[in-house]
């Protein structure tokens, strides 16, 4: 009786997940044949339209690659950079589409992304169609977009944030002692400073530096384009930000950052004119979202010969990981489920990563030379962060391809061993005994202080990771092993600096990069194809529901702590991924990067 009930209930429970996926499903298929999207406009694009761009959600270098998106939203899509970019070449030659409305509040992309964008918009204006800006308040990334249009408006109550950038780290040491946490740790290279919250209280000189260097190169480009742009001198814009002159509305437009203020209703009024609209009309906008559900052409779509454009982007961990991670397992199938395909000539591997589990980041490079060792040329461009793992597995490329201000390097290893032995006595009252048949078995438990043997293991094993991956980087670089330990050490350099050392072979975006394995592979038609392989909607809907996806599960997870926690949920993140590293040595940029 007990089976059958068993039976019985899991039956039911299984028709009651059928229906409500039913449901879901017919309403989102309902959105999608009445052609709406979210924000209700039609999917056909009128004539005289505006295309409306906000940029207040995630953008992930491929669409729907991200875990703060909604899985369960039928109609809408977290578009990726390069759909993004490809998406605003088409507006250009678009007859429908007369100029492009810049909508900005908070914008969610990385320094990289941002120049990305905006060389995009520059090109959108070389067609002779306008673009307008507003904002109730513009952040200084809200404000770099927003420096390209022909018309800047400014909410009367609001302003331009344009004071400089500046880098602000949490310390933990002293937390950390009072709490008799002993944090032992292990690293190799005098500027990895992905340790120093936890073992100082400010920041090394090493740290201070090339934070200081590499901040500094990426303001100078700020700067650089902003006076391009608004034809106003590199010097006076330092001095409007250094005396933060811009304190309100009047100010921005005084000092000619801004056209014009303007209330919501006039900046509609505006994008009527332009577009030869009557005073009762409203202004017919459409967004991306919106604007995508028209098929993009694929170029050469009918040739046989691939480049395949594999998508790495987050966190290097082991395993399969989820969206928005770099899994081992899984991304080491990929590459070799692409080094057998005939049809794929050559590979080209996005890279926007901080790094993290070296055993990870070494399987991902090991089929990568594969690959290229196999006749494949093997191609790299950067992103916004291509560091530590990240750039361990770009030195399986023959050719790595920068962005100006991505930020790489940091090529060094470091390991995080936390000793819970004084907290358990001093504060809850719990000690340990132990019995051990050896005196290295109760090594890594976290309940007692390491030996100095046992320390000496560790460093060792750490200095072990370093030395490979000097030796990698050694390999593609063609450079000695004294050379790469110069501008190795967990230094953190731009897409610029690297160009200049020899650890990037060029600046560019991902067309670029393509464009060289094609060469590489001697291709003059050719057709790109993406990598990894997104899941069906439904499918995803199916393990959310379920709840036994690692994918799906942690998308859920990042967009639960994204409304809890806001701003401070990276940081809660980047704790969260030291604690769940294991014995495995890190490879991790020494920071997080937040722009605003």
């Amino acid at each position: 009786m007990g089976q059958f009930l068993k039976f019985m209930t899991a039956s039911c429970l299984g028709v009651l997940l059928a229906m409500v996926v039913l449901v879901l499903i017919g309403g989102g298929l309902v959105g999608s044949l009445m052609g709406k999207s979210d924000k209700g406009e039609a999917s056909e694009v009128k004539s005289n339209s505006v295309l409306r761009l906000t940029f207040d959600e995630p953008i992930p270098e491929k669409t729907d690659n991200t875990t703060e998106g909604s899985s369960l939203n039928f109609s809408k899509k977290t578009l990726g950079l390069t759909d993004q970019i490809a998406l605003l070449e088409k507006a250009k030659y678009n007859s429908d589409i007369k100029g492009i409305w810049l909508d900005l509040g908070s914008i969610n992309m990385g320094r990289a992304t941002a120049t990305s964008v905006r060389q995009a918009l520059l090109d959108f204006k070389t067609s002779g169609k306008f673009i307008v800006a507003s904002s109730k308040y513009y952040t200084q990334s809200a404000y770099y977009l927003a420096s390209v249009s022909d018309k800047i408006y400014v909410h009367p109550a609001g302003g331009i944030d344009f004071r400089g950038f500046a880098s602000q780290i949490p310390f933990l040491k002293d937390m950390l002692d009072r709490l008799d946490v002993k944090v032992q740790i292990y690293y190799a290279g005098k500027f990895k400073s992905a340790t120093e919250p936890l073992r100082l209280d400010k920041m090394s000189p090493e740290s201070r530096m090339q934070t200081h260097e590499y901040l500094g190169e990426i303001y100078d480009r700020f700067i650089q384009e902003i006076s391009q742009s608004r034809k106003i001198s590199e010097t006076e814009l330092r001095r409007i930000a250094n005396d933060y002159s811009v304190r309100k509305a009047e100010d921005a437009v005084a000092f000619q950052l801004a056209d014009a203020l303007g209330y919501h209703d006039e900046v509609l009024e505006d994008l009527k004119k332009r577009t030869g609209l009557g005073d009762k009309d409203k202004p017919n906008t459409v967004t991306m979202n919106t604007f995508s559900k028209g098929r993009l052409d694929e170029k050469e779509a009918g040739t046989k010969d691939k480049i395949a454009v594999l998508y790495a982007e987050g966190d290097i961990v082991e395993g399969r990981g989820g969206t928005g991670s770099i899994g081992g397992e899984k991304y080491a199938d990929i590459v070799r489920e692409i080094r057998r395909e005939e049809s794929v000539k050559a590979i080209v591997v996005r890279i926007n990563s901080g790094g993290g589990s070296s055993m990870a980041s070494e399987n991902i490079w090991r089929e990568l030379d594969l690959a290229r060792k196999a006749g494949k040329p093997v191609v790299v461009s950067m992103g916004d962060l291509a560091a530590s793992g990240g750039y361990y597995i770009a030195c399986a490329a023959d050719s790595i391809v920068a962005q100006p201000n991505t930020l790489t390097g940091s090529i060094g290893v470091f390991g995080i061993i936390p000793s819970l032995q004084k907290t358990m006595k001093n504060k809850i009252g719990i000690s340990f005994d132990t019995v051990k048949t050896g005196k290295f078995a109760a090594m890594f438990t976290p309940f007692y202080d390491l030996t100095d043997e046992e320390g000496k293991i560790v460093q060792a094993n750490i200095e072990d990771t370093y030395e490979r991956f000097l030796t990698r980087v050694g390999d593609a670089r063609k450079m000695t092993r004294t050379a790469v330990n110069d501008v190795a050490q967990g230094r953190v350099w731009t897409g610029s600096k690297a160009k200049t050392l020899g650890l990037v072979d060029k600046l560019g975006s991902l067309d670029d990069a393509v464009q060289i394995a094609a060469k590489l592979a001697k291709l003059s038609k050719y057709r790109a194809t993406e990598y990894p392989k997104p899941k069906e909607k439904v499918q995803q809907l199916i393990d959310q529901i379920r709840g036994d996806d690692d994918e799906t599960n942690s998308a859920a997870q990042s967009r639960f702590l994204k409304t809890q926690l806001g701003e401070w949920a990276p940081c809660y993140q980047y704790f969260q991924q030291l604690h769940s590293m294991g014995r495995t040595p890190q490879m991790r940029v020494p920071f997080l990067v937040s722009w605003q």
